[in-house]
């Protein structure tokens, strides 16, 4: 039996803090409708998986299309050889930076086909980009969060250059699946006219061991676009319900 859901709206009251902006902006999420009957967040029951807990299907079959990305955004499936620096831009800590408080880095992760798969949607008008990442994980998304709220500000350091990670935790998105997370961050680099930061709202859920990802990431100074976040992020999260 496949997984039904519906994805009520995130009542988070999501707010960025942009490059350029003097104040907090608030961006409410809007209900998008999907087939089916209203779940709760919990354990889900359809999906197809193998006697070890792992999801049937291939990454790249259950990932998003870029004509799944309404207009403005200009979506792309990235190549291999350009996940794992995607990838690592999202978690807002480059490779091989030194962090404090040390343990705050990232676990490791596979950028193989079978690893990780994203697709990236571009809106060049307002400087922002939707990114959808489904990857493997034997890592249980309770955990993951445990680690999170452990370093919710990190400093770090690569090249002699420093920056700040920020991390907000917020209510958790309401659709059917293992587990979900919602959380907003803040990269800031540079000093003065030179400072810079990156501002991201990600959505997580874990179906089996499959993690499904959608970041809207900005260093514009217009609202996060929580409308198309919410879209692509339930569509993603039905695709690998009903692999």
């Amino acid at each position: 039996m496949k997984r039904r859901i519906l994805f009520a709206g995130l009542a988070m009251g999501a707010c960025l803090g942009v490059a350029g902006c003097s104040s907090t902006v608030d961006g409410m999420a809007s209900p998008v409708a999907a087939a089916g009957p209203s779940s709760a967040s919990g354990p889900s029951s359809g999906s197809s998986t193998g006697e070890d807990g792992r999801v049937d299907a291939t990454l790249e079959s259950m990932l998003l299309a870029p004509t799944d990305f309404p207009a403005p955004y200009q979506a792309i499936v990235l190549p291999p050889q350009a996940v794992s620096q995607a990838a690592a831009d999202l978690d807002g800590i480059p490779p091989g930076a030194k962090v404090d408080p040390p343990g705050c880095k990232p676990p490791a992760q596979d950028y193989g086909p079978d690893g990780t798969a994203m697709i990236v949607g571009t809106d060049n008008a307002n400087r922002s980009t939707i990114s959808v990442e489904l990857m493997r994980s034997d890592l249980s998304l309770d955990k993951r969060i445990g680690e999170i709220e452990r370093c919710l500000e990190v400093t770090t350091t690569k090249d002699g250059a420093e920056a700040v990670v920020r991390t907000e935790m917020l209510p958790p998105p309401p659709l059917n699946a293992d587990r979900t997370v919602a959380m907003r961050q803040t990269v800031t680099s540079g000093k003065g006219a030179g400072k810079v930061t990156q501002s991201m709202l990600t959505l997580v859920a874990q179906i089996d061991d499959v993690r499904v990802s959608a970041t809207y990431m900005s260093f514009g100074d217009g609202k996060p676009d929580t409308v198309v976040l919410d879209q692509v992020f339930t569509e993603a999260v039905q695709r690998v319900n009903a692999a």
